[in-house]
């Protein structure tokens, strides 16, 4: 049975299936605001060639503006600030304040420095989230998420295709030659509180491959997943909920918890399993975003 993730963050916030979505294209940008994702990133980078980026940016500012997305984080992924349009990108994004702006190719501290000095006119409520997805950058994991005291970032999301190519890796069924990063990666999120989503699946009509690899990113401990295709959110969205069975027993943890004669216990005996106090903080979480996750599909 696949185990669902458990945010180690205050809030529970879903954030299973985060969709890009070309800011060039109008019409995707209106399929958004009527898919069963949890975020859409309008994105203004890869998916978009360099002779429609002014106007990509002009789409995104106004789909901000005009709403719609309902229960629905909105982000706006920018070009890089090493770019002709990054500046601009990042200076439209503060302006329209969507939920986050996610920057591509942070390589360390400096970077997301950079990258929130450039955002600072945004309304307090917009995040900033990373890309990871250079070689640079799994050399400095610990100094990248330790920039999250300082800043708005709150969320990594990793881009596996931009480090396979750094890498010159092939992007093998089983991800092998990334378990070290992905893990990496993972670790240093949690060690600072942040979410953590996991890169894009490829094979667009292999649904069996998009199962076993959010199986797998689900193992590797990530919030989410980033997705290109609307028909990848349905399995992305079942595979990162926790099942039914999962919330049973964390229910079933919290009260054993709260009797009296369990109170002052740090490990007790439910339905036939060992469970610690680790096990109780992990059980409010799973229950929190079961019930958050519970809340949004029936929005």
């Amino acid at each position: 049975m696949t185990s669902g993730p458990v945010p180690t963050s205050a809030h529970a916030r879903p954030r299973r299936s985060a969709l890009y979505m070309p800011a060039s294209n109008a019409k995707a940008i209106d399929k958004a605001r009527t898919l069963a994702c949890d975020v859409v990133i309008l994105d203004l980078e890869d998916a978009v060639a360099p002779d429609a980026k002014a106007a990509a940016r002009e789409q995104a500012v106004a789909a901000v503006k005009a709403g719609g997305f309902g229960r629905r984080e909105l982000v706006i992924r920018c070009n890089g600030l090493d770019t002709p349009w990054g500046a601009d990108d990042l200076a439209a994004a503060a302006a329209a304040g969507p939920d986050a702006i996610l920057v591509p190719k942070v390589n360390d501290a400096a970077g997301v420095q950079a990258y929130n000095a450039a955002i600072a006119s945004a309304p307090p409520s917009t995040a900033l989230w990373a890309m990871i997805e250079t070689c640079a950058s799994l050399f400095a994991l610990p100094q990248i998420a330790a920039a999250s005291a300082s800043t708005r970032m709150r969320c990594w999301v990793m881009g596996t295709n931009d480090l396979a190519k750094e890498m010159r890796a092939r992007q093998t069924p089983d991800r092998a030659p990334f378990h070290a990063a992905l893990s990496l990666s993972v670790a240093a999120a949690r060690m600072h509180g942040l979410t953590i989503l996991d890169g894009v699946y490829n094979d667009i009509d292999n649904e069996p491959g998009l199962t076993a690899i959010c199986e797998q990113g689900v193992d590797f401990g990530f919030d989410g997943k980033t997705l290109i295709h609307p028909k990848q959110v349905e399995i992305c969205n079942r595979v990162f909920s926790p099942s039914p069975a999962e919330v049973d027993w964390a229910k079933a943890v919290i009260a054993a918890f709260a009797l009296p004669e369990n109170q002052n216990k740090g490990v007790i005996r439910v339905e036939g399993r060992m469970a610690e106090l680790l096990h109780l903080s992990q059980a409010v979480q799973l229950v929190a975003v079961a019930e958050a996750i519970a809340a949004a599909d029936a929005a």
